[in-house]
């Protein structure tokens, strides 16, 4: 058994279950108890604990962690020194980025951050927060929020700044959305030295390469067929393909076998046209990884 050479720091927490899954479709299978914050992985070189994201990005610029996963958003409200590796958006119901936005109930007089003078805001991003209102010139009361920020207005607070995908919870809430400080999705960040090191650096890019290559599959299939040969061309006019598609030659010199990938969302669509075609054989089948 080799010695660990990279500490990872993995999100506990709304992030955990949908990272370790996507770990696992990378070919990094994490286990762990219930209770525990140290997961094994089936890696000799890896090593790790589950922290909550909030804190990530600290770790690795201290280098207690050679690399992590957390949110862009972390990383700027903790102002971390950090190199950021690559993009990973995902999170636990989708794979689209999250706004921290400025809301206020749906019959707030506010309609601009400018409104807020010497009002309240609860947020968990303060430092985020307190540079958006510094750099409009506006003087607001930010105060940290513990959690169930949408409740707090208006009795506790005039306005929030929260985390959201779709804004739904914030319209269930009776919100209403006036304004989009940062945008942000998952990352994986390196420690400066870390990176600078060779050994390390070239694991940290195999697990960046690894995992980005996992979420590309996740929209993806891989698409079989055989088609009279006579109908190639009228094939690959309408074929989205990722690249050309792979063509086979049958022992029937008559047809061609054909391999491609393309976008799952297309696939209802496409099938019905490749049997019109005169396709046969077709197969669809899902992908672990894709690389570029």
């Amino acid at each position: 058994m080799s010695t660990p050479i990279i500490m990872l720091g993995l999100p506990k927490g709304s992030l955990e279950e949908s990272t370790i899954r996507l770990f696992a479709k990378a070919g990094f299978k994490i286990s762990k108890s219930s209770r525990s914050y140290r997961p094994v992985i089936n890696d000799d070189q890896l090593d790790g604990r589950f922290v909550r994201a909030q804190e990530i990005s600290r770790y690795v610029e201290h280098g207690y962690f050679d690399c992590g996963l957390t949110g862009h958003d972390w990383v700027v409200e903790n102002n971390a020194d950090v190199v950021e590796v690559c993009d990973l958006i995902y999170s636990r119901a989708s794979r689209t980025k999250s706004r921290w936005v400025l809301a206020v109930p749906e019959d707030s007089p506010v309609q601009r951050a400018e409104d807020l003078e010497g009002k309240y805001v609860a947020t968990e991003v303060v430092n985020i927060c307190n540079q958006y209102f510094a750099d409009k010139g506006v003087k607001a009361n930010v105060e940290f929020s513990w959690g169930a920020t949408e409740v707090k207005v208006p009795d506790l607070v005039d306005a929030i700044v929260d985390l959201t995908e779709t804004g739904s919870s914030l319209r269930a809430n009776k919100l209403r959305i006036v304004d989009t400080l940062l945008e942000t999705n998952t990352k994986l960040i390196a420690n400066k030295a870390s990176w600078e090191d060779p050994v390390k650096r070239k694991k940290i890019e195999q697990i960046s390469l690894l995992l980005q290559a996992a979420l590309e599959a996740g929209s993806k299939v891989g698409l079989k067929l055989n088609i009279p040969r006579s109908e190639l061309d009228r094939l690959l006019d309408k074929l989205p393909a990722l690249r050309n598609p792979t063509i086979s030659n049958l022992a029937d010199e008559s047809w061609v076998a054909v391999e491609t990938i393309i976008e799952e969302s297309v696939v209802r669509e496409i099938i019905p046209v490749l049997k019109e075609l005169g396709a046969e054989g077709i197969i669809e089948y899902p992908l672990n990884k894709v690389v570029y």
